[in-house]
């Protein structure tokens, strides 16, 4: 079976007559939300429901329910259904009135389970819940969207200021350093090029599209990729002669058409995969005498570049190592050069909040991330280089409907999904991801940037 890798980590129901209350497909619970015995006492996590079909070795944080206080467990509903009353979504939890001002509706299946989660895990619990089948939504990303929007509200000034404490921190190990870095990209890139294939078009291109009207449609998706690419090309001015270095492969469809206007490209990754399959669609273009595609970590990059190009690869470098990528950039780039660089970015102020947080994202999807904001890009090219910021264009709409696109793709096939060895829970993640991303850039909490960046000639 094939999955993704995990890694352990360290409010009302209908009341029968004569008992405690009882959910629809669990044990009884206490009105706090905590899970009890038919007698009445409280359950130990291994008498708590768990999900069926999933396999506790490979998602051992998803198959347990964390053991949680009565307390805190309390405590936790009473905060969850403050927040969420005061949002514009309909929350219904087994058995109890709804909360919220009304929207899109979340169902929260097991209480006592989601309770449990978010009171010892915060957001990863959140996310394991609906792994697990503890909540569900009709329209995901429309309560993902309501959550993203609200996001500084949803957690009570008092704990935000405390966050240090009860927030999960990040792996050391998972420090972007040189083998850092390997370990992080393999365990997201190297899944299977198959996978991507099956909801990316076939350009096999791995960032936001530039679309030339709303609602995108899936048969302009690959048009839309060579736009952005385009367009990019165009702001570091890649022609004929270019030597161009690429930081961050893909599957190489950049590669191609720069070498396809008469430049030399140098790109570099970090992904086997992506590596083996960016060359041979090399080989095939007959383009092999003007593309090297090398594994190669940035820091490790040699060579002077008329541009450089790197599309959504600082969200994987890390602020720690922020200004060492971008000194990269400004070593590599000679007199009179250009890069052309495409960002996620997220405001400033959630950026420096979260920047320490170890997150759902981080754990299951992308780990060692962290996205920048604007502020945190411009202030690290002024304070570490001799580049200048001429140009940035945002389009954070247009991730947007890329990512539903994807996401309805992947979602379309899912049996194809299970036949390369991926199960039911890693569909479900990978459907939580695509949607929560997606809900990112609609609710404005997430935008994604193209900077040009200029290297002027030194004065005679």
């Amino acid at each position: 079976m094939r999955t993704a890798e995990s890694r352990t980590s360290p409010d009302e129901h209908p009341v029968t007559p004569g008992g405690p209350p009882v959910t629809p497909d669990g044990p009884p619970v206490t009105p706090d939300g905590s899970a009890v015995t038919s007698e009445g006492s409280p359950v130990t996590p291994a008498e708590h429901p768990v999900t069926a079909a999933v396999d506790a070795a490979h998602w051992p944080d998803v198959a347990a329910v964390p053991a949680a206080s009565r307390a805190r467990t309390a405590v936790t509903a009473a905060l969850v259904r403050r927040a969420l009353g005061r949002l514009p979504l309909r929350a219904r939890f087994a058995g109890a009135a709804d909360a919220g001002l009304g929207g899109p509706l979340i169902e929260v299946r097991d209480p006592a389970a989601f309770h449990a989660r978010i009171g010892t895990g915060g957001l990863v619990g959140f996310g394991e819940s609906y792994l697990a089948g503890e909540w569900d939504a009709p329209d995901l990303v429309a309560v993902l969207t309501v959550l993203a929007g609200h996001a500084a509200q949803l957690v009570p000034a008092p704990l935000q200021r405390l966050r240090g404490l009860w927030a999960p921190r990040h792996p050391p190990a998972e420090r972007n350093t040189p083998d850092g870095s390997r370990a992080n990209i393999s365990r997201h890139y190297d899944l299977s090029n198959d996978l991507f294939a099956l909801f990316l078009d076939d350009t096999l291109t791995y960032s936001a599209a530039l679309f030339r009207g709303f609602p995108a449609s899936r048969d302009r998706l690959a048009a839309a990729q060579h736009r952005k690419i385009d367009r990019l090309l165009d702001l570091a001015g890649v022609g004929a002669g270019t030597r161009l270095l690429e930081i961050g492969t893909g599957w190489g469809e950049l590669a191609l058409r720069a070498a396809a206007r008469g430049a030399r490209v140098t790109s570099l990754t970090l992904s086997r995969e992506q590596r083996d399959l960016a060359r041979r669609r090399v080989h095939e273009a007959g383009l092999a005498e003007r593309v090297a595609v090398e594994l190669c970590d940035y820091r490790e990059a040699r060579g002077e570049y008329d541009a450089i190009v790197s599309v959504e690869m600082i969200e994987a470098v890390g602020a720690e190592f922020w200004p060492v990528y971008f000194r990269t950039l400004d070593k590599r780039l000679a007199p009179g050069g250009r890069v052309a660089l495409q960002a996620i970015t997220m405001p400033h102020e959630r950026m420096l909040a979260s920047r320490s947080t170890f997150t759902w994202i981080h754990k299951y999807v992308f780990p060692g991330g962290l996205i920048p904001s604007t502020r945190a890009i411009e202030e690290t090219v002024r304070d570490h280089t001799a580049l200048r910021p001429a140009r940035r264009d945002a389009f954070g709409a247009h991730y947007a409907e890329t990512l539903r696109l994807w996401r309805e793709r992947f979602t379309e096939r899912a049996d194809e999904v299970t036949a390369l060895g991926f199960d039911d829970v890693f569909r479900r993640l990978w459907t939580f991801y695509l949607a929560y991303s997606e809900a990112g850039f609609r609710a404005g909490y997430l935008d994604v940037q193209q900077y040009l960046f200029s290297k002027e000639d030194p004065a005679p």
